[in-house]
């Protein structure tokens, strides 16, 4: 006689395999294994981790330099002597890295959820490797190249920090699920001590982090002062090629207080705005001088500097992918500007009663004005007629020169200097790049009557923090961005901030607490599970892990003490043995 009994149902668990198979190629069921995760692969994991959160900070880093773009292809373009958009590769390989670490990392947290061993392929070894070192490399190249942009990372985390407070504990507080599941279904007491403590030391860092978090945007709202003035740095050059009449009047048009601009001396004493050293970039001199092209700016008369074209390369190489959205008439006007001097820039600020600003590039030693290009620029103010009391003086040499010929100047520096030294040399407006000032700068100067201007500001949430902090003025190349900010982006009391930060920890209290205890309870009722409760038929349609474990274990006892002599065989995908 025959007598078919199932010993167990396999059912195919489909989620399990594409878990297994993408995360280490163990696309079968007798691939994967239960077992503690060798040294070898731990290691692994920790270096995944390590990617993870080194990509994490590389990413935040460039998503907040956006500010400065312009700037960093700027950077490039000294080095290498071609226009290009250097940030466009980086972005989209950070992007593309960061996705695919994070990708490995859900599946590893994954593995250790259901209890899976880890155990990953050699090619995503391989691709973390590569997006780690070359990160790393990445990381090394920025610090030496563009070092100080690092301080974006801390100037920003002022406006986002009290945001990625609560998203980070957030994301810790859903990890409560598989720590607790850890602890409770490990045997040795010193693992569990180890990841409680773990888990409990960075949960209490999230707690009371917020008490290190500073913002000047968490004040009360009725000592918000009046929005800063705007300054376009070389008129809007995301609107109009930079330093042209045309790019002046656009910023005009955004209603800014002011214009900024870069100068040189030209070969016949000439002052005219120009940012480079050579004409190479934002001129066609290329085709009209090409012998020339390499040589520096101010070696140009005025005359061969009028009859090049400064607009048609803004077209060509869209720095700012705006180019796009202009229309016909637009880039007729764009592609007609020409090389732009500083009598007709003074001479549209004083029609527009606006502000200017500028800063003056000493002519080379052999060129025939490198000693009186200070009085050749003052000259130009003076001829313009523009009123004094708009142009604010940077140039540092001659300064008491400067002040006796023309007192109405308002004398400004670009450097950070003691306030001893401002107020000796009467000075009244200080110019620095936003990274140079902190909150009590800003305070102290506004205290000593020295009006700051900030550059270069060109994204919402960097004007809304200096908005909060109390800077009087901010050098913009967007002022068609920063002129819709009509508020800080957020401002709330410390009360409301204490409420918010309170409650959240309490709520992250309450849900860890909930799953561990939760899953105490739950891995307890897998342990009191026996033989004669756990049903061996074809019925069963889901179990857990924990049981599905027991039941092989039972099964492995059976065929061991009772039928590990008689014949068995597989039907219609269950396993029978005879007697």
């Amino acid at each position: 006689m025959v007598k078919h009994q199932p010993l167990q149902v396999y059912e195919r668990q489909l989620c399990l395999s594409c878990l297994t198979g993408i995360y280490g190629c163990r696309w079968k069921r007798y691939q994967r294994s239960h077992d503690d995760t060798t040294k070898w692969e731990c290691l692994w994991s920790l270096i995944l981790f390590c990617t993870f959160f080194l990509l994490l900070v590389w990413f935040y880093f460039w998503w907040e330099a956006h500010n400065d773009y312009s700037e960093f292809n700027w950077f490039l373009y000294n080095r290498s002597g071609e226009w290009s958009d250097g940030t466009i590769p980086i972005l989209a390989t950070t992007a593309a890295g960061f996705t695919y670490i994070t990708f490995l990392m859900i599946l590893a947290l994954c593995h250790i959820a259901v209890g899976q061993q880890l155990n990953l392929h050699w090619l995503h070894k391989i691709g973390v490797t590569v997006a780690l070192l070359s990160t790393i490399i990445g990381v090394i190249s920025v610090t030496q190249m563009w070092g100080e942009e690092w301080d974006v990372v801390w100037i920003s985390l002022q406006a986002t920090g009290p945001f990625l407070h609560i998203g980070a504990l957030a994301a810790v507080t859903a990890l409560a699920w598989l720590v607790a599941g850890q602890v409770a279904r490990a045997e040795k007491t010193r693992f569990q001590l180890m990841v409680l403590l773990i888990y409990l030391s960075v949960l209490l860092t999230l707690y009371f982090i917020p008490l290190s978090i500073t913002s000047p945007c968490i004040m009360e709202r009725g000592s918000l002062k009046a929005a800063p003035a705007v300054i376009g740095h070389q008129g809007a050059p995301m609107l109009a090629p930079e330093n042209t009449l045309l790019s002046f009047n656009r910023a005009l048009q955004r209603n800014v207080s002011g214009l900024e601009a870069d100068v040189t001396i030209s070969l016949d004493g000439v002052p005219f705005l120009m940012r480079d050293r050579t004409l190479r970039r934002t001129t066609n001199v290329r085709r009209v001088f090409p012998e020339r092209q390499y040589d520096d700016a101010s070696l140009f008369n005025w005359t061969d500097l009028s009859s090049l074209n400064a607009g048609q390369w803004f077209l060509k190489d869209d720095p700012f992918w705006t180019v796009q959205y202009m229309s016909t008439s637009e880039r007729w006007s764009v592609g007609n500007q020409t090389v732009c001097s500083l009598e007709q820039m003074l001479k549209l600020a004083a029609k527009s009663k606006s502000s200017a600003i500028f800063t003056l590039r000493r002519p080379p030693h052999n060129h025939p004005h490198h000693h009186d290009w200070v009085n050749l620029t003052l000259d130009t103010v003076l001829r313009s007629g523009i009123p004094q009391r708009q142009v604010m003086w940077t140039v540092d040499s001659n300064r008491e020169m400067v002040r006796q010929v023309a007192p109405g100047l308002q004398q400004s520096s670009v450097q950070k200097l003691p306030l001893d030294t401002l107020h000796h040399k009467g000075i009244s407006r200080v110019l620095l790049r936003y990274n140079q000032a902190s909150v009590q700068d800003i305070q102290l100067y506004n205290e000593n009557n020295i009006s700051l201007t900030l550059y270069t500001v060109n994204e919402p949430w960097l004007y809304s923090l200096l908005w909060c902090s109390g800077v009087p003025s901010v050098s913009s190349e967007a002022p068609q961005v920063l002129r819709k900010v009509h508020y800080p982006l957020w401002l709330m009391t410390p009360d409301e901030y204490c409420l918010i930060w309170i409650s959240t920890d309490l709520i992250s209290f309450a849900v860890v607490l909930g799953i561990f205890i939760f899953q105490k309870w739950r891995m307890s009722g897998m342990r009191s599970y026996n033989p004669e409760q756990i049903m061996l038929s074809a019925a069963v349609r889901r179990s857990s892990r924990d049981v599905n474990i027991m039941k092989e274990k039972l099964i492995f006892s059976e065929v061991s003490n009772g039928v590990s002599n008689d014949e068995q065989y597989t039907e219609n995908g269950f396993n029978y043995y005879t007697n």
